[in-house]
């Protein structure tokens, strides 16, 4: 009895409902904060303890193998003994198993091989070489897609419907060749281990009521983010009459885009019989202000299984919305006011910035590497380490340096061209034996047409490429540089063809690091650094770049603030969260208007970014915004709206505070009239003639802000109005 109190003890009533229930269907919906994985961990326990279920009786799924270690961590010590051979795992690590213990009657070798997201990307572009088949009209990760997709619905070749479609009926043909290919190589990928498993089950009666005897429970984690195969594997295994506990929260739904389905915690109850429903919904993480703000947020959806968090705790601060002038600006709020918070004793790594899209943490980054302070992408790469921005760099380098050995492997390839490995390693060795670059190698290659057929053709169109992009970024500015050589060069065209919000988020990198360039030749981002115009302006952007990819980024165990995605940021908590970018078009993103569902999953997003804050919670947006290569006018998000004016202040310029955010217009920005003299920069006024390193002569317009982070309103003879940072613009007062 003793280990049956200490079970329950400390648990809440609605922890201990649900924890105590008697053996059948439950679904638990678990609010943020709420104790969702001491439930789980103590509802295990207390069937072992109190309902004498054997440990080999159990199984739990979760969706990560983090979440699955700390399961069966937190089982171990609740309960003091070892449950190393317990059945808790991952779908994919529990279909594993499976196949593995029954590899022959799931038709697979003893021996057969999982292939990552990546080797299943090499074999579809071998199939589409071996088969003649044109990889820009069916793009390779465009295949992947297709056939996870399919396996994802439970769908194999034949089931697949074409109605007469001819590109549908293409793929349907690709697919059967990926899937003869595998099943000869004793290959599994992801979407396979699954779908085996449960046609394993499925044509195995013998089989599957053995395990459905074996099984006494299953418990689900996160079951919101489950897709159609993984809840069409849990009705087959539990034949709906194995008790289930299911754990999730529809609120925080929010992986649609990559299959997960939130309609199947909304049919469990129908489904799955003599279901109990418990709601978890005291929140031990926020205060009173940020829960009252999320649950008003979430009340704009509709088909909510309905729950209120609340909190025992204290009311806590209201919730800052500030507007910055631009992004630059709410990037030096953003870390300003990160600054404040460490005088006043909070460590580093208590900050969250959190962000819809990756492509804004470039500017975030920047202004945290300028401050000096330490930073850690979470789930991520900094900006000038992912994929997409060193390839683009790449394109940009052998424009100054043919030379680059480095640069034009990186590309010679990238999009797919035709060039293979053999013919890489063929003009490499040519290069090492004549002692010349890899492009000199490339040209007397081809002059002595030592190369032939298609490899021939595919590597004179890529120097031509080359030489093309030279010609045509003759006299263009930095950002028109890049803009045309991200377009030319097809890396545009080459992300736009992965389907999702991956292929997308690597566009929107491409397009800020044009962004970047026109940041860096105005000014806003240079310290001590003439960026010139043209290919000098490239040249010294360039060098800035690759500083900004050094090292940077906070060392492991370094006192450090965390960036990351509001994806990436689920499940995690911090006593300070920023939001950046809450604007019309941003977030929500601009796609969710264009797709049915969408926007609801967007409003999800923004309750579970709201929710990671657990005492004080800053919302940022700007006025105007550098997106898609081009300032754009930014409106604050219909989110900042639905939020009770009752619980926010708006932070204005220099330190100023009002309350509610939308009572009253914002003043004049430029009421200002001038900017007082600090250390050395110049006193200026309206109507101030100036001198500009780049721009040349000016007249001031407007002015905000004081000492170095003043910002001036310039209008520039044949370079039109200009914002400029007095502390970086170099301004001569005429």
């Amino acid at each position: 009895m003793d280990d049956v109190t200490a079970i329950i003890d400390g648990l809440n009533a609605a922890q201990h409902e649900a924890v105590c229930a008697p053996q059948g269907n439950m679904l638990v919906l678990a609010g943020a904060g709420s104790g969702k994985t001491r439930v789980l961990v103590h509802r295990i326990a207390w069937l072992m303890q109190a309902e004498g279920l054997s440990p080999y009786a159990v199984l739990a799924v979760t969706f990560t193998n983090k979440a699955a270690r700390e399961m069966r961590t937190r089982l171990e010590a609740l309960l003091g003994i070892s449950l190393r051979h317990v059945w808790v795992g991952t779908f994919h690590s529990i279909a594993h198993r499976l196949l593995r213990t029954h590899w022959q009657d799931a038709r697979l070798p003893q021996h057969f091989q999982i292939i990552d997201s990546d080797d299943q990307l090499r074999l579809i572009k071998r199939l589409l070489k071996d088969n003649k088949i044109d990889d820009e009209r069916f793009p390779p990760r465009q295949v992947q897609s297709f056939i996870s997709g399919c396996k994802e619905e439970g769908l194999r070749p034949h089931q697949v419907r074409i109605n007469g479609d001819a590109y549908v009926e293409q793929m349907v043909a690709l697919y059967d060749v990926y899937q003869l290919t595998c099943e000869r190589g004793g290959l599994v990928d992801f979407g396979e281990l699954l779908l085996r498993s449960l046609e394993l089950l499925r044509d195995n009666p013998a089989l599957l009521a053995h395990y459905q005897e074996r099984f006494a429970h299953v418990l689900v984690d996160e079951f919101q983010d489950t897709n159609t195969l993984q809840y069409a594997w849990l009705k087959l295994l539990t034949g709906q009459r194995t008790p289930m506990t299911v754990v999730g929260d529809d609120d925080q739904s929010i992986y649609g885009w990559r299959g997960a389905r939130v309609e199947n915690i909304r049919r469990f109850e129908q489904e799955f019989t003599d279901t109990k429903t418990v709601r978890l919904e005291q929140n031990y993480r926020s205060t009173s202000a940020i829960l009252d703000a999320a649950n008003a947020l979430i009340k704009q959806n509709s088909d909510r299984m309905g729950k209120e968090l609340w909190t025992a705790g204290s009311r806590g601060e209201p919730i800052s919305v500030y507007a910055g002038f631009n992004d630059l600006e709410e990037a030096r709020f953003i870390v300003d006011t990160i600054k404040e918070k460490v005088d006043e004793g909070f460590k580093r790594q208590e900050v969250a910035i959190l962000y819809r899209s990756n492509a804004q943490s470039r500017v975030i980054e920047e202004t945290l590497i300028r401050q000096g302070m330490p930073y850690r992408i979470y789930g991520g790469q900094r900006f000038y380490e992912r994929l997409e921005i060193k390839n683009a760099l790449a394109y940009l380098r052998l424009l100054l340096n043919r030379d680059d050995d480095a640069s034009l492997e990186r590309v010679i390839n990238v999009p797919a061209r035709g060039i293979g490995t053999r013919t890489v390693e063929g003009l490499r060795d040519r290069a090492r034996r004549t002692e010349v670059s890899l492009w000199q190698a490339i040209h007397d290659t081809l002059a002595e047409g030592s190369l032939k057929g298609r490899a021939a053709n595919a590597v004179g169109a890529f120097a031509n490429l080359i030489e093309g992009l030279d010609n045509d970024t003759s006299g263009m500015a930095l950002h028109e540089i890049i803009a045309h050589v991200n377009q030319r060069s097809g890396l545009i065209d080459h992300h736009l063809s992965e389907k999702g919000e991956k292929g997308q988020a690597r566009v929107e990198n491409l397009e800020e690091l044009i962004n970047a360039a026109r940041a860096f030749t105005q000014g806003e981002t240079l310290d001590n650094v003439e960026a010139g115009e043209g290919m000098a302006a490239l040249e010294a952007f360039l060098a800035e770049a690759a500083l900004n990819a050094g090292e940077h980024e906070a060392d492991e165990f370094e006192d450090s603030v965390q960036l990351m995605t509001l994806h990436s940021a689920k499940g995690l908590e911090f006593p300070i969260v920023f939001v950046a970018g809450v604007e019309e078009g941003l977030f929500p993103h601009r796609m969710s208007l264009e797709e049915p569902g969408r926007l609801e999953e967007e409003r999800r997003l923004c309750y579970v970014g709201v929710t990671r804050a657990m005492q004080k919670l800053y919302l940022t947006h700007a006025e105007i915004r550098r997106m898609h290569g081009k300032e754009t006018f930014q409106r604050p998000s219909r989110f900042l709206r639905e939020l009770p004016e009752s619980l926010l202040e708006e932070v204005r310029l220099r330190g100023q505070v009002s309350r509610p955010v939308s009572a009253r217009p914002t003043p004049s920005r430029f009421a200002q009239t001038t900017v007082e003299a600090s250390g050395d920069l110049p006193a200026l006024s309206l109507g101030q003639r100036v001198r500009h390193p780049v721009f040349g002569e000016g007249v001031i317009l407007n002015a905000e802000g004081e000492g170095e982070r003043a910002r001036v309103q310039v209008s520039f003879e044949g370079h039109g109005d200009k914002w400029l940072v007095l502390g970086f613009a170099k301004l001569e007062a005429l």
